[in-house]
């Protein structure tokens, strides 16, 4: 069965996308942790980041870099976190965070809730800075 996430590349589910390559994905986390949380993926559904290939696992943390840098410039923030954790979807992911604190990439407390016209235009601030 596939991931939610590789729903979210063919198409079937909505996403708040941010860039894109024919390898790689980033969109808006839709359960964030901070405003302008974004996850980037690798299209090819594989559960563990260690699993790609060397190449693979290089060009993500490239294009992760990419965006990181776009987020940083549209969203206030001390620095972009990131995080691999992997457990609650089966498709490798990396989470790059905006923090104000270390408080702010606490996987264990609450989700925001952000309404779709906010994420709409996080995403466009962000999409700008590319």
């Amino acid at each position: 069965m596939a991931s939610i996430f590789t729903k979210i590349v063919k198409g079937d589910l909505p996403a708040f996308k941010i860039a894109e390559d024919e390898n790689f994905l980033a969109f808006l986390d839709v359960f964030p942790l901070s405003k302008g949380h974004v996850l980037v993926i690798p299209k090819q559904e594989i559960d563990s980041i260690f699993d790609l290939s060397a190449e693979s696992y290089a060009n993500l943390w490239l294009f992760a870099k990419t965006t990181a840098n776009a987020l940083k410039m549209a969203i206030p923030c001390k620095r972009i976190g990131i995080a691999v954790i992997g457990l609650e979807v089966p498709h490798a992911h990396i989470h790059l965070i905006p923090l104000q604190t270390v408080e702010d990439i606490n996987f264990s407390r609450p989700k925001l809730k952000v309404e779709s016209d906010e994420m709409a235009v996080i995403a466009k601030k962000i999409i700008a800075e590319l």
